[in-house]
């Protein structure tokens, strides 16, 4: 059974390359905290809030980060791996070149984020907010993007192949020289009202 920290709030630390395993965070703040190079795995932070937060660099384990607030906190260079982040809300945030493996991004709110060369392979990001996102020459490899907000979202030059396109507005979207696949093109044709025979 997991004991919590609860409604603590951490400032001001400098927890560079900290190794955090097996720990549990609900309703905790973390302000001005270096957690580069940081190794965390199989934790959960729910409800927590993470402002002007250095975790580039940093590597996520089988970790949930639920419905948490990321405000102007650096992600360069940093790697999840099967982590769920189901309702969590990014503002501000430096998230490039980030690097997602498997796990659940539902609900996410990334509106007008820089994702610009991001790598998401086998993610489940159903419903997330990319309005006004910048993706352009992003990966997104055999992702769940079904039910996704996409106005206005760039998505130029980037690997779209395998992944669930059925929310995508070719006229509200912009996919210049995306590179998909045959069904996909068929799939985003249909859309658009042609008949493809």
């Amino acid at each position: 059974m997991r004991e919590w920290t609860e409604d603590q709030t951490y400032s001001g630390l400098d927890w560079y390359g900290r190794e955090i395993a097996g720990a549990s965070y609900r309703g905790c703040s973390f302000h001005d905290v270096d957690l580069s190079e940081a190794i965390i795995t199989g934790s959960v932070f729910e409800n927590c809030t993470f402002g002007n937060v250095q975790l580039n660099g940093s590597r996520h384990e089988q970790t949930a980060y639920l419905n948490c607030t990321f405000i102007r906190c650096a992600l360069f260079d940093a790697q999840l791996t099967d982590c769920k982040l189901s309702g969590s809300t990014f503002a501000r945030t430096s998230l490039r070149p980030l690097r997602v493996a498997g796990g659940d991004w539902s609900f996410v709110g990334l509106a007008g984020a820089d994702l610009r060369g991001a790598s998401f392979d086998g993610v489940k990001m159903r419903e997330v907010d990319l309005t006004g996102a910048n993706c352009s020459e992003a990966v997104f490899l055999n992702v769940d993007l079904s039910g996704a907000q996409l106005h206005l979202a760039k998505f130029g030059k980037a690997d779209l192949r395998g992944s669930d396109l059925s929310a995508f507005n070719p006229l509200s979207v912009d996919l210049r020289r995306a590179i998909i696949d045959p069904i996909q093109a068929v799939g985003l044709a249909q859309s658009l009202g042609l008949i493809v025979n």
